[in-house]
C-alpha cells in the first residue's frame, strides 16, 4: 500500500525519501515544482526588468552615456551573483516554504521602484544603480529554489524536473522583454501614473506608459507568495553553513563551475546586454550611423530602417529557455555529459561565426542589413546552445554528487554563473565586442576539453 510522508508542524516533512517509490508523494513533488517554478519566473522578471527598461531611459528623457547604460544593465548581474552565494545556503535553514514565500515578496520592492522612476527623468544615477542592484534579488533566488526542488525528486527525474523549473523560469527573461513593448502602449489604470513621451531619433514622439512594464507583475508576485505560504512543504536537510561548504574540497565543484559559466553565464550575460548591444551596433544607438554626414549618411538612414531592439531582444532568451526545457528529458535518457559536450562545441562555433558581424559594414544599406541579419542569427544560435548546456549541466550535478552536496553545488555554480550580466557589461565596456567574443570562443574550447576528459569519454572518471 502506498503511504505518504508524515508532516510535522504542517510544514516539515519526515521520513522523506524520493528514491523510495512506496513512500514518495509524487503529487506533492510536482505541486512544489509548479508553484516554485511560477515564482521563479517572477524572479527572472524582476532580475531582467532593468534590461528591458535601460535601453529606453534616454528616449524617456534621461541623458546617460553608453558606459553608464551598460553599467545599469550589468549591476543586476553583479548583485544576482553575490546574492546567490547567500541563497545557496538558505534551503536547509529556512526550508522551501519560507524561502519561496519571503523571496517572492522581496521582489515587489525593486519592481515597484522601477515603475515609479521611469515616469519622470529626475532620478539620480545612484538611485537607479540601487534599484538595479535590488533587482538582483530575483537572480539570487535561483540558487535557493533549484536545490530545494531537487530534494523532492528522485535522481532519475531530476534532469527533467530541474530542467523544467530552470527553463520555464528562464522564460521570465523573454516574458519581460516581450511584454514590455505591448504593456507600455496604453494606460492600464489611471492611478498608476501619467504617460510619458518616448523620443527616438528620426521618428515622431510616442506616448507611452512605461510604469506598466513594472507594475503589471506585482499582483502575480503577491499571489505567488500567498500560494507558496499556503501549499508548500519543506524537506529537513541537516547541514549548517560550515558543513555545506565541504563542496569546495571536491574538484568536480570547480570543473562544473567552469562549465556552468560557459552555459548559464553566457545565457544571462547576453540576455541582459542583447538589447543594448544591438542598439549600439545596428540601431538608433549607433551614432556612426545616425550622426553621419553627407550623401552616405542620407542613403544609410533612408535605405536602412534602424531596428528597434525591443522587437527582437526577447527572441534570444526565448530560444535559450525553450532549449533548456526541450532538451532536459533527453539528458535524463542519454546523460548530461554528452549534451554538455554538444553545447560547448556549438558555442565555440557560433560565437566565432558571429564575430564578423560585431563590426557593422556601413558602406551601403544592403551591407548594413546583411550584417544585422548575420548578427541576429548568430546570437540566436548562441542562445540555443546555452539552453542545451544549461539543461545538461543540471543533469550532471545530481549524478556526480550525493544529494546534499548536489544541492550546494547547484547553488554555488548558479551563483558564479549569475555574474554573467555583470561580466558581459564590464567586458563590452572595456574592450571591443569582437575581442570579448574571442575570449568566449577560448572559454568554450576549454570547457569542451574538460567535459570530454572528465565526464564524457569512455572510462571517464565521473561519467555523467
Amino acid at each position: 500500500m502506498t503511504t505518504t510522508p508524515v508532516t510535522r508542524s504542517s510544514e516539515w516533512l519526515t521520513d522523506w525519501d524520493p528514491e523510495n517509490e512506496a513512500t514518495w508523494d509524487r503529487s506533492l513533488a510536482w505541486r512544489t515544482l509548479s508553484i516554485s517554478t511560477f515564482t521563479l519566473t517572477m524572479c527572472f522578471v524582476a532580475w531582467f526588468l532593468p534590461s528591458a527598461l535601460v535601453p529606453k531611459l534616454n528616449a524617456l528623457g534621461y541623458s546617460w552615456t553608453k558606459d553608464q547604460l551598460y553599467w545599469l544593465a550589468a549591476i543586476p548581474g553583479l548583485s544576482g551573483g553575490l546574492l546567490r552565494i547567500v541563497w545557496m545556503v538558505v534551503p536547509p535553514i529556512l526550508g522551501t516554504r519560507k524561502m519561496v514565500t519571503l523571496t517572492t515578496l522581496l521582489l515587489v520592492f525593486p519592481v515597484l521602484g522601477w515603475g515609479v522612476r521611469v515616469q519622470s527623468p529626475t532620478a539620480p544615477y545612484w538611485e537607479l544603480l540601487t534599484l538595479a542592484f535590488l533587482a538582483g534579488i530575483g537572480g539570487g533566488a535561483f540558487s535557493g529554489f533549484m536545490p530545494s526542488t531537487s530534494y523532492f525528486f528522485p535522481r532519475r527525474l531530476q534532469g527533467t524536473a530541474l530542467g523544467l523549473q530552470a527553463g520555464i523560469g528562464n522564460f521570465g527573461v523573454s516574458l519581460v522583454q516581450l511584454m514590455t513593448p505591448w504593456l507600455v502602449g496604453f494606460g492600464m489604470v489611471g492611478f498608476l501614473g501619467a504617460s510619458q513621451h518616448l523620443h527616438v531619433t528620426g521618428k515622431p514622439d510616442i506616448t507611452v506608459w512605461y510604469q506598466n512594464a513594472a507594475f503589471f507583475y506585482i499582483p502575480f508576485m503577491i499571489v505567488g507568495a500567498i500560494l507558496a505560504w499556503l501549499t508548500l512543504k519543506s524537506v529537513p536537510i541537516k547541514a549548517n553553513i560550515r558543513q555545506q561548504f565541504d563542496i569546495f574540497r571536491n574538484h568536480d565543484t570547480w570543473w562544473m563551475t567552469l562549465l556552468y559559466i560557459m552555459t548559464f553565464g553566457t545565457f544571462s550575460g547576453l540576455s541582459a546586454q542583447f538589447g543594448l548591444l544591438m542598439s549600439n551596433l545596428y540601431g538608433a544607438g549607433n551614432s556612426a550611423i545616425v550622426a553621419g554626414s553627407g550623401a552616405t549618411a542620407k542613403i544609410l538612414i533612408a535605405g536602412y530602417a534602424l531596428p528597434d531592439p525591443v522587437a527582437y531582444v526577447f527572441l534570444g532568451p526565448l530560444v535559450g529557455a525553450g532549449a533548456r526545457v526541450l532538451f532536459s528529458p533527453l539528458t535524463d535518457r542519454m546523460g548530461g555529459a554528452l549534451w554538455t559536450l554538444v553545447s560547448g562545441i556549438g558555442l565555440a562555433g557560433t560565437i566565432a561565426w558571429t564575430i564578423p558581424s560585431l563590426v557593422p559594414d556601413t558602406s551601403s544599406a544592403a551591407a548594413l542589413q546583411g550584417g544585422f541579419n548575420h548578427f541576429l542569427w548568430g546570437m540566436l544560435a548562441i542562445f540555443l546552445f546555452t539552453g542545451i548546456g544549461n539543461a545538461a549541466t543540471f543533469k550532471q550535478m545530481p549524478m556526480i554528487f550525493e544529494r546534499r552536496q548536489a544541492g550546494g553545488v547547484i547553488g554555488w555554480t548558479s551563483a558564479i554563473a549569475a555574474f554573467g550580466p555583470f561580466l558581459f557589461g564590464v567586458g563590452l565596456t572595456l574592450m571591443p565586442a569582437q575581442v570579448f567574443y574571442g575570449i568566449g570562443v577560448a572559454w568554450a574550447v576549454m570547457c569542451v576539453v574538460i567535459t570530454w576528459v572528465r565526464y564524457a569519454r569512455p572510462g571517464a572518471p565521473k561519467k555523467s
